[in-house]
């Protein structure tokens, strides 16, 4: 990256952060569109600089990417640091920086402490920015203790080393540029997940958001968009920010006085958890930052493409992502032989590919109350072992995954009751349990080893090609390992999955409970909801595909009547919604009609037809002025596919025409809608051979004045082939 002595860019295809420590610290004086090769970096800074006013120190404070506390700073510093007890202050020399492969190293180093500060920006093929984060004990701090002296009387102080607690350290401290207008960010619950959230700058001095429970959490504070007064899904600016990390975090957004915004996000650890001795370094959690100019598209690409391309599991990363049928809605605990055999000859029936065997597979596990970490097959359901069932489902096309639960434990189990000491716990206190369960100390080796020990022995002894890997409670009592536990989770993943790469890991905690990048790089799937309500999953999908690849979300065709909702949807539109992302069904089929199971099959062919594309191609939110109608768009190369679905009654008999995105102007395109047609709907769609075999309209009718469809009634859903000709 280009630096003079004082000014470094960061160049990404989308834009170029601009830093300047001509005053000791190190100043984002620029975060935008790409600026020509040519520009004056030191012209840019000073033309930022403003003079002083009332009711401020004497030497302005810079917006610095490490801010310290000491100097007047207002917001949150970058870290806070204690040693026995006292706040210890940083009297750092100026941050040095320099170049470091694509990207900017930052150092603020106090010499007369040994402690220093390392901070890495790293531009991205995808044009993401990657931010990591370190701090260094170089040299032990020492601090002065009275000596005691005969009889008691107090002698010359003497000095000591003691460890230093690390008690905040931010991953990221970012200046907003003033063009920040707003923050996004995401709340839920269980069954309710990444409900969006928008707060003008300008109304709120100071916005905070805290997760605790040992994992990312349903509050999904780690994923937030800054955006500009006029941003939409196409124009205007646009930061995206997340978090890498499955653990309790925090962040933070101040405006001060002057209008100037700061954004500090961070992990959240207990006081005292974080210990530093001489020679120890602590790597906060990494942070994925986007900046694009042209709307939310912009953003939502760069991410996308850094996920399948640079986050996923390398060999899932363009591997087709085969359509799943899950046990749990059609069987629960109630599982026997004949009863999984013939869920799996109609799963086959229906083109599923992969079938997984969910919760009640092992030991006394007849309900939520016992047996988690006896990771042996129930002997009354499965006598043989799992093979029996693993032949059936191998013979008639599909390959096999299982749920598993590794990181819980019940206090009915042989594993509790061999190792009660194994389970995260306060000395005296009480063990509180949710969902009848505690949890499992990963921060200990020989816990991992256990662990790791009973999954080998089941995928070695059994062909399973996928683990759903379910977290269904929070971690308390912390007891100071939210740190620790999170890391051993990684450590156990990345273990497992040196030695069996070929398995594939879906990530579910109680549905979207812990959703991230670092997750991810373990996993190629997550679970986005324990909701399958195809309209609540419309809502939910739409605020995790913003940041999140299709390819990587399973989305499945759930019973009727849904049993969290209560609502009853057509097959039709059930099957459409969960076709664009990577489909599934947890439904039993012989609770469906002949029709319906037809019509199932027949969107499961369109799937595999369709998958390179919705996997692979670039996603776009169409604008649509019906608040019930959702539309998305993705585009691979000369080929697209449009889903536009109604969840509302409309209070027009007819909505406004569906305009396309991302079409090239001058490009003739035929469009047409993908049978099954959906119900009563079709019966007002005027010409149905044409939209059979198609219309052809240039790429600017279509982004301009597009298409009528009929959506007058709640549960239509239309799939719209695009392909250029």
């Amino acid at each position: 990256m280009p630096t003079t002595c004082t000014t470094g860019r960061l160049d990404t295809p989308a834009a170029t952060l601009v830093f300047d420590i001509a005053r000791g610290v190190a100043e984002l004086v620029y975060a935008g569109a790409p600026l020509p090769a040519a520009e004056s970096l030191s012209s840019l800074a000073a033309a930022q600089q403003r003079g002083l006013h009332e009711c401020e120190p004497d030497q302005p404070i810079p917006r610095s990417i490490l801010p310290l506390g000491h100097t007047g700073y207002a917001g949150e510093p970058v870290l806070e640091i204690h040693q026995a007890g006292r706040l210890l202050a940083l009297g750092p020399q100026p941050v040095t920086f320099g170049a470091l492969g694509d990207g900017l190293r930052f150092t603020l180093r106090d010499p007369h402490q040994g402690l220093l500060i390392d901070s890495r920006w790293q531009a991205r093929p995808s044009g993401v920015v990657t931010v990591e984060q370190s701090f260094t004990v170089e040299q032990s701090v020492t601090v002065a203790e009275p000596a005691q002296a005969a009889g008691g009387a107090h002698a010359a102080s003497e000095t000591t080393s003691l460890p230093l607690q690390l008690q905040r350290f931010a991953s990221l401290v970012l200046p907003l540029p003033r063009w920040a207008s707003r923050l996004t960010s995401y709340a839920g619950r269980w069954s309710a997940e990444m409900h969006e959230r928008s707060t003008a700058l300008a109304d709120s001095p100071g916005l905070r958001g805290v997760t605790r429970g040992g994992r990312s959490g349903f509050a999904a504070g780690q994923w937030l968009i800054i955006e500009s007064a006029e941003c939409t899904e196409h124009s205007g600016a646009c930061i995206a920010v997340h978090l890498a990390w499955s653990g309790d975090h925090e962040w933070q957004l101040d405006t001060d006085q002057n209008g100037d915004a700061v954004l500090w996000l961070g992990g959240r650890w207990q006081a005292g958890e974080v210990e530093l001795a001489e020679g120890s370094t602590f790597h906060a959690p990494g942070v994925v930052l986007a900046v694009g100019t042209a709307g939310r598209a912009s953003v939502r690409q760069q991410l996308h493409c850094h996920v399948r391309d640079e986050v996923l599991p390398q060999s899932f990363r363009r591997a087709p992502r085969k359509v799943h049928l899950n046990t749990w809605e059609a069987c629960g605990f109630d599982l026997s032989m004949p009863r999984l055999v013939h869920l799996a000859e109609q799963a086959a029936a229906l083109g599923v590919e992969r079938f997984v065997l969910d919760d009640g597979w092992f030991a006394e596990r007849r309900n939520d109350r016992s047996s988690l970490g006896d990771w042996q097959p129930s002997r009354e359901v499965f006598p043989q072992g799992l093979k029996p069932l693993i032949d059936v489902v191998e013979r008639l096309g599909m390959d096999f995954g299982l749920w598993v639960e590794p990181e819980m434990v019940s206090p009915d189990s042989a594993l509790y009751r061999q190792h009660p000491d194994w389970c995260i716990a306060l000395p005296q206190l009480p063990q509180a349990t949710q969902r009848h369960q505690l949890v499992l100390d990963l921060s200990r080796g020989e816990v991992r080893d256990y662990l790791f020990e009973s999954l080998d022995g089941l995928l070695r002894g059994n062909a399973i090609a996928a683990l759903k890997w379910d977290h269904n409670r929070e971690l308390f009592p912390v007891a100071h390992r939210s740190l620790a536990q999170t890391r051993g989770v990684y450590a156990l993943l990345d273990r497992l999955r040196a030695a069996h790469p070929q398995v594939e890991i879906e990530s579910c905690a109680s549905g979207g409970g812990r959703v991230d990048y670092a997750i991810l790089s373990r996993c190629s799937r997550f679970w986005a909801s324990d909701n399958n309500d195809a309209a609540e999953r419309l809502r939910i999908n739409r605020a995790w595909w913003q940041f999140l690849p299709l390819r990587s979300c399973g989305n499945h065709v759930g019973p009727n009547p849904n049993p969290i909702t209560g609502r009853m949807w057509p097959m039709d539109f059930r099957a459409k919604v969960a076709l664009f992302g990577h489909m599934g069904i947890e439904a039993d089929p012989a609770q469906m009609s002949a029709e319906d199971r037809s019509l199932l099959a027949a969107h499961v062919s369109l799937y595999k037809q369709w998958r390179a594309v919705i996997h692979d191609g670039a996603l776009y939110e169409l604008a649509l002025q019906d608040p019930a109608v959702f539309g998305w768009q993705v585009m691979l190369e000369s080929r697209g596919l449009s889903l536009v679905a109604q969840t509302g009654f409309a209070q027009h008999f007819e909505i406004s025409p569906i305009r396309f995105a991302a079409l090239q102007s001058e490009q003739a395109y035929r469009v047409r809608l993908l049978e099954p047609w959906p119900q009563p709907a079709a019966r007002y769609l005027a010409a149905p051979p044409a939209w059979r075999e198609g219309i052809v309209l240039s790429g600017a009718a279509l982004m301009q004045t597009g298409v009528a469809l009929p959506l007058r009634h709640p549960g239509s859903a239309w799939l719209i082939e695009l392909e250029a000709v």
